[in-house]
């Protein structure tokens, strides 16, 4: 995130502030400023959508797991139940096919919670990628050079913390952020023909 943020404040810092538009950082003016990521994406609107929608689809995959449950054990006790009405070979291929049913089914489901820890970490890279041009403004509005993640500093002034302010930025700019599945925003191709400007 800190490589983000330094790339885009050198894009920032090389254009001229904009006069009292956007946002508004109050008294802090400081070179270095701090700010906790965890509370970005737990308290901005945008982080509480991604992580709803998460807590939902953690939820589907839940029950969907209970259900299996269900039935692979009412497949368990109906070959039980006739266990002792069956030939021994007939009974070890049932039971066979059982287990090899229930390994797919776990190598099934194991790959949907990997799918789903992969979409935590891409959603939180996701949601610092889209405010980063946000925090980019905050920074320059406080004349500041970097902002630093606050669990890595040792020791600092409360007033360069402007996690609070990030907050409200974020959402004032972002909002919910882009619907689930949205693709990202591709950058736009300068080799690309462009239409001709009207005279």
């Amino acid at each position: 995130m800190r490589r983000a943020l330094a790339a885009v404040a050198a894009l920032w810092l090389a254009q001229p502030a904009p006069a009292q538009e956007g946002l508004s950082m109050g008294q802090v003016q400081s070179p270095i400023l701090t700010l906790d990521a965890d509370r970005l994406v737990a308290e901005t609107l945008y982080g509480r959508r991604l992580a709803a929608d998460l807590a939902a689809r953690a939820e589907a995959l839940a029950a969907e797991n209970r259900g299996i449950e269900a039935e692979l054990t009412a497949e368990v006790e109906d070959l039980t139940a006739r266990r002792p009405t069956m030939e021994p070979e007939a009974f070890r291929a049932e039971a066979d096919a059982f287990d090899a049913k229930v390994q797919r089914i776990r190598a099934e489901q194991d790959a949907k919670e990997r799918a789903l820890q992969e979409a935590v970490a891409a959603n939180r890279e996701r949601f610092l990628n889209d405010a980063t041009p946000v925090l980019a403004r905050l920074m320059v509005e406080a004349g500041a050079a970097v902002i630093l993640e606050r669990r890595d500093v040792f020791l600092s002034a409360g007033l360069v913390d402007v996690t609070d302010e990030a907050v409200a930025a974020i959402d004032a700019a972002l909002g919910e952020g882009p619907p689930a599945g949205a693709p990202e925003e591709a950058a736009p191709d300068e080799s690309a023909p462009q239409a001709p400007e009207a005279p």
